[in-house]
């Protein structure tokens, strides 16, 4: 009987590093849903850094994940490349233009060789949704993933990207 228990107990512990794992937490609950009508305008946020280790694209690889999440839900969705912030975005010729103005903002992005540290991989990113007329914020949420314990390589931050970041824009519309 012993050794079914410990055969038990050694699979559980296997397969729950086989997964990655994510949280988001509110800093602003949505008064109301967002409105697939309106076109979105995502503005582009720096690279992420981990220590002295700036991750060259990891800013990019966040804004297409964000419009691919927007994307299912509105006909029209743009990305400033040179705007980081709401300010910028408001100031664009056309940024009043869009129903809504999103800003993404890496907090944490950390690559690691988990296949032979042990050492997952992590993100944190947040998102804020803006009313397009008035500036107003009317969502943010920050997302954080951490990569499965269980990998043989190749997996990287921007891997833990879509499956919450779909998840979160999904609950402002429905």
């Amino acid at each position: 009987m012993r050794p079914i228990a410990l055969l038990t107990a050694a699979a559980a512990v296997l397969l729950s590093g086989c997964s990655a794992t994510y949280e988001h937490h509110a800093v602003l609950q949505p008064s109301a849903k967002l409105q697939m009508s309106k076109s979105v305008l995502i503005a582009t946020p720096a690279d992420g850094v981990y220590g002295a280790r700036q991750y060259a694209g990891s800013g990019n690889q966040t804004t297409m994940a964000v419009r691919a999440a927007f994307a299912r839900y509105v006909s029209s969705v743009d990305v400033s490349v040179q705007c980081r912030d709401l300010a910028c975005l408001r100031n664009l010729p056309n940024g009043e233009q869009h129903g809504y103005l999103v800003v993404p903002e890496v907090l944490h992005w950390e690559d690691r060789a988990t296949e032979w540290s042990g050492k997952r991989d992590k993100i944190e990113i947040k998102i804020s949704v803006y009313d397009g007329e008035t500036g107003q914020s009317l969502a943010s949420s920050i997302i954080t993933g951490k990569s499965k314990k269980g990998t043989f390589g190749g997996d990287h931050p921007q891997d833990l990207l879509p499956e919450p970041v779909n998840s979160y824009i999904q609950s402002l519309y429905y």
